[in-house]
């Protein structure tokens, strides 16, 4: 799709409903109010495209910008060009695809969080913590264990204090840490424990803060009702292929 075309597309697909609804969370004008799931329609249509993805960022729109971060290529920022766009946003929805969609997979990740969370900027921290999150969600990854303590220890230290949306995204990174293994599910909930509760302001909207102890509690349960399918498959599958 050229520029022109998916401008045109996204104005298209978008609402008024959606408009308010984004708005009440801070999404800036200009906006059109796209769904996601159009916004991933979209993005199975144009695949990876750096140069429109480039286009889309520079119009200021909020749904393109999302949408540029859907079909940006990662490896086409350097340190430099993720602060510049990060630098850009006051939108914690838009942060958190930055995040998802370039920074996460990007090479320069991990020096990416240690520049971001360090940040006093409310949106530039809520990036690094939300990139830590991240990553910890990746079970894929080989990254060590001790990062994630050393991180559990900032996130006791500082999390009270810290800005309204970075305090957020530490909430939540505390919860996708605590969900990584056994060992950090332990010392994620005992430090939310230790922390009480964690007030964040959601704006008008009907957004809760998480409670840390019990989600990572619902991501194990949910772990291990999966667990025993999984071992249960390959034995039916055996048990097939030698009745034949």
């Amino acid at each position: 799709m050229t520029f022109e075309e998916t401008m045109r597309e996204l104005e298209r697909l978008g609402t008024e409903q959606n408009r308010k609804t984004y708005g009440r969370h801070g999404a800036p004008q200009p906006l059109f109010g796209v769904s996601f799931a159009d916004l991933g329609k979209l993005t199975k249509r144009i695949k990876r495209d750096q140069t429109l993805a480039e286009r889309l960022w520079a119009t200021g729109n909020t749904d393109a910008r999302i949408l540029a971060t859907m079909i940006a290529d990662p490896a086409a920022f350097s340190g430099v060009k993720l602060d510049a766009w990060l630098g850009e946003l006051r939108y914690q929805g838009l942060i958190d695809e930055l995040v998802r969609h370039i920074a996460s997979k990007n090479e320069g990740a991990l020096a990416a969080i240690e520049r971001w969370t360090a940040s006093d900027d409310e949106w530039i921290g809520r990036a690094g913590w939300s990139l830590l999150g991240q990553l910890a969600l990746d079970e894929a990854s080989a990254l060590p264990e001790a990062l994630f303590e050393e991180r559990l220890k900032i996130i006791e230290a500082g999390i009270h204090g810290a800005p309204n949306r970075k305090r957020q995204a530490m909430n939540l990174a505390m919860v996708s840490v605590g969900g990584r293994s056994e060992r950090l599910r332990v010392l994620a909930i005992a430090a939310a424990k230790r922390l009480g509760p964690i007030e964040v302001d959601h704006g008008d909207t009907s957004c809760k803060t998480v409670d840390a102890v019990a989600y990572i509690e619902k991501m194990w349960a949910r772990k291990e009702q999966s667990a025993p399918a999984a071992k249960k498959a390959p034995a039916a599958k055996k048990a097939t292929t030698k009745k034949k």
